[in-house]
């Protein structure tokens, strides 16, 4: 079973994709296409300066007539980030992304980012969790548990 974010990153791993702050929005929705994930953090070498979203791109730059080309991303991500450790479990990363209406939590260790979870992530986890108890339960009740 999964029960902590340092599981999960074991399991999925731990790529993180970053972009620059000084890059353009283009360059960013770029990055997020060839990588398919709906965020990229804005890091300046390891210091995390925010993170630029599918959702930051419909509401500030769309919305606000601005142009991919021609914007940085700095000025159009969100600065404060919510982060979590390693160490958390599945459901306080289920209990942020709900409080705070967020699809993507930095992993943070040490003030340094050592990965990134999805809502995907962590739904994902909790299915195969509910499975292994099923599993487990099952077999307990027919007897078959070890």
């Amino acid at each position: 079973m999964i029960e902590s974010i340092r599981q999960l990153l074991n399991k999925k791993g731990n790529h993180v994709w970053s972009i620059s702050p000084d890059a353009t929005v283009y360059e960013a929705l770029e990055l997020m296409a060839e990588k398919n994930t709906g965020a990229v953090l804005v890091m300046e070498g390891d210091k995390l300066l925010g993170i630029f979203s599918e959702r930051d791109y419909a509401r500030r730059c769309i919305l606000l007539n601005r142009r991919s080309k021609e914007t940085a991303v700095k000025e159009l991500m969100t600065p404060d980030v919510i982060t979590i450790s390693p160490s958390a479990t599945i459901d306080d990363a289920m209990a942020l992304m709900s409080e705070h209406h967020i699809r993507h939590l930095p992993v943070v260790e040490d003030g340094k980012v050592v990965g990134v979870v999805s809502i995907g992530d962590i739904v994902k986890a909790v299915i195969e969790n509910q499975a292994h108890i099923i599993s487990h339960l099952e077999g307990y009740i027919t007897g078959e548990a070890g």
